[in-house]
């Protein structure tokens, strides 16, 4: 089976909205989700234990260079993923200085490069600002396969109102509907 990546982006509102979309999804060796909420980084290793209790799933902070493996990896700080055959993600070693951290444009353009190789999912979920929207259009442009939550779910229509604004041909869905995409993306 092709190897599956799905990234999902999202701030204000966004811990409960994961739960939500991940609670009961289990996933086959193939695939694996990297997820940037918008969190200081003093509160990630809290949150991803707790994600870990409530979903009942292997989560791992992304907090060095690992081999992708069919688990859910939380984004510590600015993470990337490495163009490689061999699916792997590191966190951002280029210094760069970003308004929003984990930065969920840098791991969303980060992945760009290897939608040629891997089947890949972007999702954006609620926020304030517009971090993912120019990410999620790029990956978009390089055939994966898209999707933001809509106004009536969202807490915060912020960062998927952004995602439409950048490409009106973009997928958006209530939460239910993006769970049920992500459901049949990793069969």
């Amino acid at each position: 089976m092709k190897q599956k990546l799905i990234l999902i982006g999202a701030s204000t509102g966004g811990p409960g909205h994961l739960k939500k979309l991940l609670t009961g999804i289990t996933l086959p060796s193939y695939a694996s989700i990297i997820i940037a909420q918008h969190m200081s980084k003093n509160f990630v290793g809290s949150f991803a234990n707790r994600l870990s209790q409530e979903l009942n799933s292997e989560v791992e902070l992304l907090n060095n260079k690992v081999t992708l493996k069919n688990k859910i990896y939380i984004c510590e700080q600015n993470s990337i993923i490495l163009n490689s055959q061999i699916p792997t993600a590191n966190i951002d070693q280029s210094g760069i200085a970003t308004t929003y951290n984990p930065n969920v444009n840098m791991l969303f353009k980060s992945a760009v490069p290897i939608c040629k190789v891997i089947d890949v999912m972007g999702i954006l979920l609620t926020g304030i600002g517009d971090d993912g929207a120019s990410g999620l259009n790029e990956l978009y442009k390089a055939g994966a396969k898209c999707i933001a939550e809509n106004e009536q779910s969202a807490i915060v229509y912020g960062m998927p109102r952004r995602a439409k604004d950048i490409n009106p041909n973009l997928e958006i869905a209530n939460l239910d509907m993006i769970r049920t995409n992500l459901q049949r993306f990793i069969i």
